[in-house]
C-alpha cells in the first residue's frame, strides 16, 4: 500500500470514530456532578458524585444497560479513576461518566446530535512524504510527572512523561515532551507550531508515534498530526501541549481547523 492510501485510510478510519453513533460529535452536554443530586435534559434521573462514587437515582419506568445488564432505581457506578470512562446506555443514547481533573462528569452521546449529523469531513493537507522525520527517543531515568492546562478553563490533567522526542525540521533540532501512546512504548505528543490559529487548530494538535526501535529510533509522521476532541465541541477536556512543546516553524502537515469552527474547505 503506498503512502497516500496509508495516510487516506487513517484519516478516514479516523472521521468514522469522531462521526460514530457515539462518537465526540454526539455529545450533547458536559455536566459536573457534585454531591447535590442534580437532573439535566438529556439524561434520565438524578446524578450526584458521592464518596462511594458516581450515583444514578433513576425514576420510575426508566432504565439503563450496564455492561449487559438492565439497571433501575438507584445505581452506583463506582469511584472511577482520572482519565477512565464508563458507559451506560439509555434507549439510543450512550451516557459516559468519568472523572477529569479530579471532577467527576457526565457526557451523554445522542446520535441526532446535530453536531454530528450535519458533519461531513475535516480539511487537512495533502499527505506529503517531507514531513514523516526520522527522530530519536530520549527516555527519562525514570517518569516525570507534566501537568498541563486542558480545553476548559481552570483545569489541569497530570500526566506522567516517558521522555523526549528529537528530531529535526528545516535545518533546526527539536525536542517535544512525549506521553504514553496507545500501546506498548509507544508515545504521543500535544504540540502547536507556527499555523495554529491560522490553518490549524489554535489550542493544540496531537500526534500519535509507535515504539522506538531498539536503537531508540522513531518514526515522526506530522501528516498525521490530529485534532483532539476540543476542536470540533466546546464540550470536550482536552489537554493543552506543555509549554516546551511549541514548535517555532509551520507544520503545514495533518488536519486543518474543522469546518466546525470556520475552518476552509
Amino acid at each position: 500500500m503506498g503512502f497516500v492510501q496509508e495516510w487516506e485510510d487513517w484519516h478516514r478510519q479516523k472521521e468514522a470514530v469522531l462521526s460514530g453513533p457515539h462518537g465526540f460529535l454526539a455529545i450533547t452536554g458536559l455536566h459536573w456532578l457534585n454531591p447535590e443530586p442534580s437532573r439535566f435534559e438529556d439524561a434520565p434521573g438524578s446524578w450526584s458524585a458521592t464518596a462511594e462514587g458516581v450515583v444514578v437515582e433513576l425514576d420510575e419506568g426508566q432504565e439503563l444497560t450496564v455492561d449487559g445488564h438492565t439497571v433501575r432505581g438507584r445505581h452506583s457506578f463506582g469511584v472511577i479513576a482520572e482519565r477512565d470512562s464508563v458507559y451506560a446506555d439509555w434507549g439510543a443514547a450512550r451516557l459516559e461518566i468519568a472523572k477529569r481533573g479530579g471532577n467527576d462528569i457526565l457526557r451523554p452521546r445522542h446520535p441526532d446530535s446535530p453536531l454530528r449529523t450535519a458533519f461531513t469531513y475535516t480539511p487537512a493537507y495533502a499527505p506529503d512524504p517531507r514531513w514523516l522525520v526520522e527522530g530519536r527517543f530520549l527516555p527519562y531515568e525514570e517518569p516525570r510527572p507534566v501537568t498541563v492546562g486542558a480545553a476548559v478553563e481552570g483545569l489541569e490533567h497530570v500526566y506522567d512523561s516517558p521522555g523526549q522526542v528529537e528530531f529535526e525540521l528545516e535545518g533546526t533540532r527539536h525536542r517535544l515532551t512525549a506521553f504514553n501512546g496507545r500501546g506498548p512504548g509507544a508515545l504521543m505528543v500535544l504540540f502547536t507550531d507556527k499555523t495554529s490559529g491560522l490553518t490549524t487548530y489554535a489550542a493544540n494538535r496531537s500526534l500519535q508515534i509507535a515504539a522506538p526501535d531498539a536503537d531508540g529510533r522513531v518514526a515522526i509522521d506530522f501528516n498525521r498530526a490530529a485534532n483532539l476532541p476540543c476542536a470540533y465541541t466546546d464540550l470536550a477536556t482536552c489537554p493543552l501541549p506543555p509549554a516546551e512543546n511549541r514548535l517555532p516553524v509551520a507544520v503545514e502537515a495533518g488536519e486543518r481547523i474543522p469546518l466546525e469552527r470556520g475552518g476552509q474547505p
